[in-house]
């Protein structure tokens, strides 16, 4: 097994990084703000996310965003370090499109991130869920597939039968993921 690296930043989370390991993240904006207010703004988060994943080459497998966080779960790269440069170049490229539109140039628009190495089948599958129905949880949709910025749609679509099931069939209540917003 690969040998994890761990890196301390001072007043941040810990973060321990694993090659090819499946982690979930969470980023919140500044003072929990909702910044991302509009579809547009959504778009602009989850098209960065997305870009910027596939830069890296993170392998996105479920995503929310919500107008002040967002949450994704991915299988990292061999180079697992480099989710601190694609979380770096996703918020500076939000915050810049945000501080723009409001007129607020160089405001703190997020605030920091919390990341999560997945060690087994059961949380994988638990957080996959929570992710996919984070806009229900949220109160911001009755249904998550309604939600144009989360995954659920697309895994509802995609995903086999057998793995769907499976996906949803998997209680999220006791997830322990800092999701306060």
């Amino acid at each position: 097994m690969t040998e994890a690296l761990r890196t301390e930043w001072a007043h941040s989370p810990s973060h321990c990084f694993v090659p090819e390991a499946t982690y979930i993240v969470t980023a919140g904006t500044y003072q929990k703000k909702r910044f991302f207010d509009s579809p547009e703004r959504l778009g602009i988060v989850l098209s960065a996310l997305m870009q910027q994943a596939n830069r890296f080459d993170w392998s996105l497998q479920a995503w929310a965003v919500l107008s002040n966080h967002y949450h994704f779960v991915a299988l990292a790269p061999e180079d697992a370090p480099s989710l601190k440069r694609m979380i770096q170049a996703v918020h500076s490229v939000t915050a810049r499109v945000a501080n723009e539109h409001d007129n607020a140039r160089g405001r703190k628009v997020w605030f920091q991130y919390r990341d999560t190495c997945i060690t087994s089948e059961k949380s994988y599958l638990a957080r996959l869920h929570y992710v996919h129905a984070n806009p229900v949880k949220h109160r911001v949709v009755a249904v998550a597939e309604n939600y144009l910025w989360c995954s659920m749609g697309w895994f509802l679509c995609e995903a086999e039968a057998g793995f769907r099931r499976t996906v949803l069939s998997f209680n999220y209540d006791g997830v322990s993921v800092m999701d306060d917003f």
